[in-house]
């Protein structure tokens, strides 16, 4: 993945339109993790964390985990700022080396798409999972109108249902819940989350 371009993103990330996305995206997230408590998440790929800093309070603790150095900052600023208490960061990519980590739910959320073996990194995050966690995408459905050398134009349900039982999840949920103008890409686009069982 190239990072240069998130670094230089990093301080103009937030824009109105990501954050409106992102509302969105919480707003689906929290109701898949209403009873998780007790449990850890890790963010992987959290960008500036506007996604699971919104869900700190539904959790024990949030890791966010990025590979630009600049959207960490950003986010632990939001984390001082905000006194958020549970949350902290990790300079990180899996897709070059997984540290030893271990979290009852890892969440993605338009990151997928900027992996180009997107099995690989489903092994790494099956790994890093407790027995009975639960993985938690979110992402774009597939969009031939989508044509992008360094980006999966969106995902079949059951491409990436075969993929997840493949590296090892016993069960996915996959449901569309957002249909948006231009959100991908410039193009219309939809979004779905899936939720799988180690």
């Amino acid at each position: 993945m190239d990072n240069n371009v998130f670094e230089q993103m990093a301080k103009k990330y937030d824009t109105e339109e990501r954050m409106a996305l992102a509302k969105i995206i919480v707003k689906e997230v929290r109701l898949e993790l209403q009873n998780s408590k007790s449990s850890s998440l890790l963010d992987y790929g959290s960008g500036t964390g506007l996604i699971s800093l919104e869900l700190s309070d539904l959790v024990e603790s949030v890791l966010l985990v990025d590979s630009s150095e600049q959207m960490l900052e950003v986010a632990k600023a939001k984390i001082s700022n905000n006194e958020i208490a549970n949350a902290s960061v990790l300079y990180s990519d899996f897709t070059q080396d997984t540290p030893e980590l271990k979290a009852d739910i890892v969440f993605m959320s338009l990151v997928l798409l900027h992996i180009p073996d997107t099995e690989k990194i489903l092994r790494e995050l099956f790994h890093i999972l407790h027995d009975g966690g639960k993985l938690v995408i979110v992402d774009f459905d597939k969009n031939d109108r989508i044509n992008h050398p360094k980006v999966h134009n969106g995902f079949s349900h059951d491409k990436l249902k075969d993929t997840l039982s493949a590296v090892g999840f016993k069960s996915t949920e996959i449901r569309t819940f957002h249909h948006g103008n231009r959100i991908f890409m410039n193009q219309d686009a939809s979004m779905f989350l899936s939720s799988s069982i180690k």
